[in-house]
């Protein structure tokens, strides 16, 4: 064998040994797409969050829904007087189809002192409502 054809075998082991394939599975439910997995769309969102505030109950912490909600679209704090209260906003009609969430197409979740208080559009207004 001579000095070119040695040089050449040498330089073609390595390179077909960093030759890998790509193989995509595709389950009945599952994408076949990493992107579409890790994008779920606007309706499953809103309907799995109107399905988990439908679960909740007064009283419960806040770590508690996080858990049960996930991440939150928006999330505030509030102080008014001497009482902390956390709002979190979660996703739950779509009002433009802009590709953006706005807090109006969400419903608040409101906590008081680290305990879930109320949540809906209404809750809100009489919290931030001034008082008679």
């Amino acid at each position: 064998m001579n000095t070119k054809t040695l040089s050449m075998a040498l330089l073609a082991v390595p390179l077909a040994m960093s030759l890998t394939a790509c193989m995509v599975v595709v389950d009945g439910n599952k994408s076949s797409s990493a992107r579409e997995q890790r994008q779920e769309s606007w309706q499953a969102i809103e309907e799995r969050n109107r399905r988990n505030i439908a679960t909740l109950s007064h009283g419960q912490s806040a770590q508690t829904v996080l858990e049960t909600m996930g991440e939150a679209d928006f999330d505030e704090n509030i102080r008014i007087n001497e009482t902390q209260y956390r709002v979190l906003y979660y996703r739950t009609q779509r009002v433009k189809a802009d590709g953006m969430t706005t807090k109006d197409e969400c419903t608040p979740i409101v906590f008081r002192d680290d305990e879930l208080y109320g949540w809906g559009e209404n809750q809100l207004k009489v919290l931030l409502s001034p008082a008679d």
